[in-house]
């Protein structure tokens, strides 16, 4: 209505608008829309559940509020044969408002403030969706992931095996020494790596607390199945995996040369990551208690034997050592990925872990590297015609 605010007279306002006259003096007057603002009181197409939403649907709600749509559908579907067949998005949304209005009150989620300086957080996870392959071989593998809860500073690590307290002691010192400091208290769901979680109680395991005094942190852990106690480190898993599984894409394969060339892929997308809360971590960062002078052991030690077969038996998988190590009592550090034999305080071999899984079940794992039998079948070389680790024993196909 320019043409009227510049002083033409109604008529032509509203020949130069399009419509007649008396509507431009209703527009003038305010009257055009005599609902506008009031709700709609009235429905455009017939209600599809009027005959079932009182007289059945409603009353099973009442009854059992946690009933789904999809089960109130499939309850028409019976009790009602080939009358209900297009109804499931208008009853999903009429359940959902019904429960909006009178179902269970829901849990809710209370925004936490968290201190600097206070907490680190740790878990273990999972990639799932995609596979990563070594050199084109499937990779099993966890990802150890901890993170600050005040500035987001996070640090993940590969992890070979189960969650085992080795993973997790390597882990979690691994992180504290590449945060620079240790957090006065340090969360993780219910572990049986850190807790028995036996006979409904939660004790810490000796280890365990050792490790927590070693670095004076107070331990804690959420209670059993409740994630979201856990949210700070939860929440960030999700979004960690998503950004590296966008990278991967970027990258154009999932597969890697070696193990180490998939580490520092990680490092990098969380270098990106801790960049985006770099002030918060410098602040933090003042706060943090110090490192103690010494790491705690992050392996578990073992004492074995090498047989006259130049082999040891190590968690239920048969590992060959060097030949002139038979019969020799070895000190065997076992870490999630790797075994390293000691002859008193000297390292004299190390060796790739395998782990005894359930999948191998039937058949026992060998960690045979023709190396230390070389010399041996110089000296008897019709032994590998009759030999049970032939194939273990030739380095490739050719």
């Amino acid at each position: 209505m320019d043409a009227r605010t510049t002083g033409s007279s109604q008529l032509t306002a509203a020949a130069k608008a399009g419509f007649c006259e008396r509507t431009g003096r209703r527009i003038d007057s305010g009257t055009h829309q005599p609902k506008q603002g009031q709700p709609r009181d009235w429905r455009t197409r017939a209600d599809p559940l009027a005959e079932v939403w009182n007289s059945e649907l409603e009353a099973m709600l009442t009854q059992q509020p946690k009933l789904e749509a999809m089960k109130l559908f499939e309850h028409l579907q019976e009790q009602h044969p080939g009358q209900y067949q297009t109804v499931l998005r208008t009853l999903q949304r009429r359940v959902s408002d019904w429960k909006a209005q009178h179902g269970v009150p829901k849990e809710l989620m209370f925004e936490l403030r968290h201190n600097p300086g206070e907490m680190g957080l740790s878990d273990f996870t999972q990639l799932k969706g995609v596979s990563i392959t070594i050199a084109g071989l499937p990779y099993e593998h966890l990802l150890y992931h901890y993170r600050l809860a005040y500035s987001g500073w996070q640090y993940v690590q590969i992890i070979e095996g189960g969650e085992s307290f080795i993973a997790l002691a390597e882990g979690l010192q691994n992180a504290l020494a590449a945060c620079g400091g240790v957090p006065k208290q340090h969360r993780t769901d219910s572990l049986s790596a850190a807790y028995a979680n036996s006979g409904g109680k939660h004790r810490l395991t000796e280890r365990y607390g050792a490790l927590c005094h070693h670095y004076q942190m107070q331990s804690s852990r959420n209670n059993t199945g409740v994630a979201h106690e856990n949210g700070a480190i939860e929440s960030s898993h999700g979004y960690f995996k998503r950004r590296l599984v966008q990278q991967l894409y970027v990258r154009g394969s999932f597969d890697f040369a070696t193990i180490g060339e998939y580490a520092a892929f990680i490092r990098a997308v969380v270098e990106k990551l801790n960049a985006k809360c770099s002030l918060k971590y410098a602040a933090e960062l003042a706060l943090l208690q110090p490192l103690p002078r010494y790491r705690c052991a992050d392996y578990e030690i073992l004492s074995v034997r090498v047989s006259c077969r130049t082999t040891v038996d190590i968690k239920s998988v048969l590992y060959t050592v060097p030949e002139r190590l038979v019969g020799r009592a070895l000190t065997v550090h076992l870490y999630h990925n790797r075994v390293i034999g000691y002859l008193g305080t000297q390292a004299v071999v190390e060796l790739p872990r395998l782990s005894s899984l359930p999948a191998h079940q039937g058949r026992r794992l060998r960690c045979i590297d023709y190396r230390h039998l070389v010399q041996g079948l110089r000296r008897k070389p019709r032994a590998l015609l009759y030999c049970t680790w032939q194939q273990e024993i030739l380095p490739n196909a050719e």
